[in-house]
């Protein structure tokens, strides 16, 4: 039997949502163990925590990533082809949380909002191959003398250090699985704000994930060539210039209309069409300043170390 060790980063002092779940669900204890690695730079805590694993396969979680019931059996399912590296699910937006948190949650699932990312967010499908596209670090399993063959997370990358880790893996040949069953409910970021700077985040660990891997396609950076977009209206404001703003709108209004109906919140039609363009130039900003600023030089070695405890072996 494959032996599974799950692995949360958490800062110290704070109590994990995560580990109370799993702790809750009473697996058997034989064939898993689970790591929580404290500390303030989160690739170089699961980078640590996976070199003290016992495991076969490492499953990483956020500490608030609240862990299907069958997720042991699904991942020894999967990882029993010898070719499948890397298996993911999606994280889900929980049913209790916020109005606002769930129309963040809508914004993450429609396709204006994510594109080809946004089954990150949502169980669709089946079980199948895949890219770093569909696979997010909160819900993330890797085969253990893989992960540490191939190095490890970049800990100059945070966030979209799973995504680069997950390229290399993809172009030397391994199987990565999405499987929509193997969910996490996780809630949203509580306010405007805190969306605004998720957004920000991704797009500058797009951005420095690029300078260092290489350039992945043109979709990633749709919303900085939106921004740029806008910062020229000012000064190239012609009736044929405002076409695409107006074929912008048209779409934000019709996915607006789509979200309301999909999740059954008439409200949504007040809040989504704000909540598109902010997604957009948040995500733009942070491209934008990813590219410009210069890349983070091994920030986590001058951080506090890291410990690593055991709570379930």
């Amino acid at each position: 039997m494959l032996v599974i060790s799950l692995i949360i980063p958490i800062k110290p002092g704070l109590e994990s949502q995560a580990a109370a779940r799993i702790i809750g669900l009473g697996w058997p204890v034989a064939g898993y163990e689970l790591l929580m690695a404290e500390g303030s730079c989160p690739s170089r805590q699961r980078n640590l925590a996976v070199q003290q694993a016992i495991g076969d396969i490492v499953y990483f979680l956020d500490d608030d990533s609240l862990v299907a019931v069958d997720a042991l059996e699904r991942l020894r399912s999967h990882f029993s082809d010898p070719q499948v590296v890397a298996v993911g699910g999606p994280s889900l937006t929980p049913a209790d949380d916020t109005f606002l948190q769930r129309a963040f949650g809508a914004a993450f699932t429609s396709l204006l909002g994510s594109g080809g990312v946004r089954n990150r967010y949502q169980a669709v499908g089946e079980v199948r191959q895949t890219t770093e596209r569909e696979l997010i670090l909160c819900n993330l399993a890797f085969r253990r003398d893989v992960f540490l063959e191939l190095g490890g997370l970049d800990e100059r990358l945070y966030p979209n250090e799973e995504n680069e880790l997950l390229d290399r893996l993809f172009q030397a040949g391994g199987i990565l699985l999405h499987d929509p069953q193997l969910a996490v409910h996780r809630s949203q970021r509580p306010t405007l704000a805190a969306f605004a700077r998720q957004l920000f985040r991704y797009g500058r660990g797009r951005a420095e994930q690029t300078r260092i891997a290489g350039f992945p396609g043109l979709m990633p950076f749709a919303p900085l060539g939106f921004l740029i977009y806008l910062l020229t209206l000012p000064v190239a404001f012609h009736q044929f210039w405002l076409a695409p703003l107006a074929f912008y709108l048209s779409a934000v209004g019709l996915c607006s209309l789509r979200a309301a109906l999909r999740c059954r919140t008439a409200s949504f039609l007040l809040v989504m069409p704000l909540l598109f363009p902010l997604l957009h130039v948040a995500n733009g900003l942070g491209l934008l300043v990813g590219f410009l600023l210069p890349l983070k030089q091994q920030s986590c070695y001058n951080q506090p170390p890291v410990t690593i405890r055991r709570l379930i072996c």
